[in-house]
């Protein structure tokens, strides 16, 4: 999957879903700051993700995430590894 095409549905469903600003979201954009989300918002975002994409992001991958350009990242790293 084309990354532009992960940047369009990670941005609609962060909007659509989890109310997020999409005027703060921005590849340089602190991933947690900007999306302040609690615990279950983190879970619910696993199931949005697994749906989408058909891949699973775990605990340390969230870890690991500080932009939103890291987050697309892990996503197309996901699903190149999947489909690998």
């Amino acid at each position: 999957m084309e990354r532009e095409k992960i940047i369009a549905i990670v941005n609609d469903f962060l909007v659509n879903e989890f109310e997020v600003d999409g005027d703060e979201i921005s590849n340089e954009a602190n991933l947690k700051t900007t999306l302040g989300l609690d615990s279950l918002d983190y879970i619910d975002m696993v199931v949005v993700i697994e749906s989408n994409f058909g891949v699973k992001l775990g605990e340390a991958d969230f870890k690991k995430m500080v932009t939103f350009d890291d987050f697309y990242s892990t996503i197309q790293n996901k699903i190149a590894e999947k489909n690998a």
